[in-house]
């Protein structure tokens, strides 16, 4: 009981927030154009700051163009502060030159909004690294998901204009992002999280050895680490890490951040688009997904760990192994739920200790890559289903396929399936290659199908952008930091461009009459086409890797969520 009123909180709270935050985030990213608005003076000052970069129009081309330089700057100006940390100010604990490929690695993770992590924070990078560098990428990559966002719902919306992308990051910057991480943040520090720019504190202890104790601007860190979905730790523990998560309520407020905008962007993309009917179905569906993966993961952790079987300990709390004991067994299995649900990788348990089933639910999360995800790219993921969707559901009844009043067409389905394929290429390519090598092999810590699951983990994290592990690899290798971070730049622009080029394909199409053969997009008959849809597509891909890993593993230690063997 305790544990669905846990869920019920969290899930439930962010859900009732999202509404308002959505109708604010639609008048910040997309105004009405009434002289003298509030809107309209941001937009002066946006145009004063960006200069002529932002006072031109845009079609889905253009958009796409300014987004990819803007993010090669991205990477280039982040890889430099990084690279040469050691001869820059704000070094207070003398961090020494970072290796290049874990440097590549890293750049190419948070330009991506991935955020995944082959080092410990506090122990490798400066405060000036943290901060310039990391804590600024969290903000722009975010950003940038919510102004493709929005663009593409103007596409939909029929404007062949989709906006101006630079104008569009500043308004998802300054006026989303920036004034929630500092309410965030605040909170945070008002829970106990540190927010200092002073070095390590040296401690002596009873026994009388001298302690180091990591510290730093934690709480702004954390603040739009976890509410860009981002994820990338201030320490390697990330969230099991006392300094990130001091207390009951800012664990909580941790976890409503994580899902709060990226549930928030599908009631932004409904009032763009002025279907908020449709809106309403889509976060349906994304919300039936949660809840099931939510359902299943808290369920499963109920068994004892295998690390325990055989001995004389009588345990009926659930899966402890790994787990952050001032919140017992419920929160690792519904946090890991609902970070890989978005794109966001924090943790707050060791996923590697999960049970079997547990972590096969993440993996779902990753490999659906739709169930609310990214900020701004969660829902440009689900328009690639629902494209797909529409298209064999006007087969099914022998009508040409119409989305918001515009015909799809095979060019459409053709882009919508390459950003599916690609998606399953990046995760199961890349598992499939280094599971076959050295590369890989020699990494692990653990054999068989436990083995194989970090592997696939750790793939499936870099490809949905999300940044989490299983953490059971030596991944700091050249060999994993090159592939990961090539992963992790292909996995994120593909998803973006090729739906912006499908909202600029159905913007230059003239709208059609509505018939008594449309299919409609604002019922219950489409959200379950659309569950169905997302289902097949993710078994036939998936279940064969799944059926190698977790599956096998529980297979092998199958018991019964108390205990029993069976």
């Amino acid at each position: 009981m305790n544990a669905i009123l846990f869920v019920a909180l969290i899930v439930g709270g962010a859900a009732i927030l999202s509404w308002p935050l959505g109708r604010y985030m639609k008048w910040a990213m997309d105004p009405t154009p009434t002289p003298g608005s509030l809107a309209n003076r941001f937009a002066r000052l946006f145009h004063f700051f960006g200069g002529r970069f932002t006072g031109e129009s845009q079609n889905w081309k253009h958009y796409i163009v300014s987004m990819l330089i803007f993010n090669v700057l991205m990477f280039v100006v982040s890889f430099g502060f990084m690279a040469f940390q050691h001869h820059l100010p704000l070094n207070p604990d003398g961090q020494k030159a970072v290796e290049g490929s874990l440097i590549f690695n890293t750049a190419a993770s948070f330009t991506s909004n991935t955020n995944l992590q082959h080092y410990s924070g506090e122990s490798t990078f400066s405060y000036l690294s943290q901060l310039a560098a990391l804590m600024w990428l969290q903000f722009v990559s975010a950003a940038t998901g919510i102004a493709a966002l929005a663009a593409m719902a103007r596409g939909l919306a029929g404007r062949k204009d989709l906006g101006n992308f630079f104008l569009d990051l500043q308004r998802a910057t300054f006026l989303v992002l920036l004034p929630l991480a500092i309410i965030v943040a605040l909170l945070f520090a008002l829970g106990g999280m540190p927010m200092t720019l002073a070095g390590a504190a040296h401690a002596t202890t009873l026994e009388g050895i001298e302690q180091i104790i990591s510290r730093g601007p934690v709480a702004a860190f954390v603040a739009i680490k976890q509410l860009g979905t981002n994820g990338g730790g201030f320490f390697g523990p990330n969230c099991t890490h006392p300094f990130e998560n001091p207390t009951f309520w800012t664990n909580a407020v941790a976890m409503v951040s994580i899902i709060l905008i990226p549930m928030a962007c599908v009631w932004m993309f409904g009032r763009i688009v002025g279907r908020l009917r449709h809106a309403a179905v889509v976060f349906g569906v994304m919300l039936v997904f949660l809840l099931a993966k939510a359902t299943g993961a808290v369920w499963f952790e109920q068994a004892p760990t295998q690390a325990f079987a055989g001995l004389p300990i009588e345990q009926n709390v659930g899966n402890l192994e790994g787990k952050e004991l001032r919140f017992g067994a419920t929160t690792g299995p519904l946090w890991a739920v609902l970070t890989t649900s978005t794109s966001n990788g924090s943790v707050s348990a060791m996923h590697d200790s999960l049970n079997p089933m547990t972590g096969l639910m993440p993996m779902i999360g990753m490999w659906l890559n739709a169930t609310f995800g990214g900020v701004g790219v969660g829902m440009i993921n689900m328009f690639i289903y629902i494209v797909l969707a529409v298209f064999v559901a006007g087969m099914m009844v022998g009508r040409t396929p119409e989305y918001l009043n515009r015909r799809i067409e095979a060019h459409e389905v053709k882009l919508a399936v390459i950003a599916l394929l690609a998606h399953a290429l990046f995760i199961l390519g890349g598992t499939a290659l280094f599971a076959a090598t050295p590369w890989g092999r020699d990494t692990l810590n653990n054999t068989g199908a436990h083995g194989f699951s970090e592997m696939l983990y750790e793939f499936s994290s870099a490809a949905a952008n999300n940044g989490s592990g299983f953490e059971g690899l030596g991944d700091n290798t050249g060999p994993w930091n090159i592939a990961t971070g090539l992963v992790m730049l292909l996995a994120r622009f593909i998803p973006i461009i090729l739906p912006l080029a499908i909202a600029g394909s159905l913007a230059a199409k003239k709208p059609t009459p509505q018939s008594a053969g449309t299919l409609g997009v604002e019922n219950a008959t489409f959200g379950i086409m659309l569950v169905a849809t997302i289902i097949f597509i993710g078994a036939l891909t998936f279940f064969p890797v799944a059926a190698l890993g977790p599956i096998a593993e529980h297979l092998q230690f199958m018991r019964s969520p108390f205990g029993e063997k069976l």
